[in-house]
């Protein structure tokens, strides 16, 4: 297909482990985006299933579809290792990323193109209809727990603002670094600015949450865009990752712990000022000018500190792993 210079390039990325029963419909769901400037990039991270195959018997239409394909396979090296030599690729303006497990609309990358309206915005993303492995929607309970459309939570946004209090009601603080450090709200799809994740560091298996290491780095470098509109089917499956909640309890921690180091080498002091701000919360017990009783939180667990003539003794420690 020959490329049109008068768009953007849009680079599609997809880490694959695994998802044989739902690749093909994941790529099919980029072959049929109503913008036409893309490049697809896919690596198969060394899945022990059929998805190889399935994304090879799509490769001849995608060359046709696509200014750019690739189609890669390698050792199983993690998502961590598997996105960064997916962006290593890729040539856009912007960066489109999916799950293959996940579906984009039609219209998707179209409009959240359009929402980069200014050069300071890094990344727009729509809201997740939420889709069960048979790709039926469905709504959340509370729990997260599938339930019949239409009885709970209806898409991922809804699931999402109501269990994050620190979005202001006008989403005047979307994407803002002291929001994001109360915890990850971003909804799957986004698209990225280029220009923006090259200033950051690479994912790192010592922030193992992906989207929420990038989102803290991300939100550094601009603003964020939030449109209101469907435009990813999120499936909710047996092995999302995201329903082991010991494991992303831990995984929170090391992130807190990578983005503290992060910071502390920072050259800019106001994100500095911000992460203890947000992230270590004090309560006295009582205040005086040479004694001190105060608890102390944070991400790694409460404390109950005493502060004599400026020396600092620890009376109580829970840590929450």
């Amino acid at each position: 297909m020959p490329m049109n210079s008068s768009l953007p390039l849009v680079s599609v990325i997809i880490p694959a482990y695994n998802h044989e029963k739902y690749v093909q419909e994941t790529i099919s769901s980029i072959i049929k985006q109503t913008y036409q400037n893309l490049e697809l990039i896919v690596i198969d991270d060394g899945s022990t299933d059929n998805t190889w195959q399935e994304i090879n018997n799509l490769k001849g239409i995608c060359e046709k579809r696509f200014i750019r394909t690739i189609i890669k396979r390698q050792k199983n090296q993690g998502t961590c290792i598997t996105l960064n030599n997916l962006l290593s690729l890729a040539t856009g303006e912007y960066v489109y990323i999916i799950a293959s497990d996940d579906t984009a609309k039609p219209e998707a990358i179209q409009m959240l193109l359009a929402g980069m309206v200014s050069s300071d915005i890094v990344l727009t993303v729509g809201n997740n209809e939420i889709i069960n492995s048979l790709s039926q929607q469905i709504s959340w309970d509370k729990e997260r727990n599938p339930i019949s459309y239409g009885s709970g939570y209806n898409s991922f946004w809804e699931y999402l603002k109501d269990n994050n209090p620190q979005i202001n009601k006008d989403l005047s603080n979307f994407g803002s670094y002291e929001s994001l450090l109360k915890g990850n709200y971003i909804p799957n799809g986004p698209l990225i600015r280029k220009s923006a994740l090259d200033k950051i560091e690479k994912f790192t298996p010592e922030a193992p949450l992906e989207d929420w290491y990038m989102h803290l780095q991300l939100s550094k470098e601009g603003k964020y865009k939030f449109i209101n509109k469907i435009l990813l089917s999120y499936r909710w499956h047996n092995t999302n990752t995201i329903k082991n909640l010991q494991m992303i309890r831990q995984a929170g921690i090391q992130i807190m712990t990578h983005e503290e180091k992060i910071i502390n080498h920072f050259d800019k002091k106001q994100w500095k000022k911000i992460f203890y701000n947000t992230v270590y919360k004090e309560k006295y017990i009582f205040n005086l000018a040479f004694l001190k009783l105060y608890k102390q939180r944070s991400f790694r667990g409460k404390k109950i500190i005493l502060k004599l003539f400026g020396y600092k003794f620890i009376l109580h420690k829970k840590d929450y792993l």
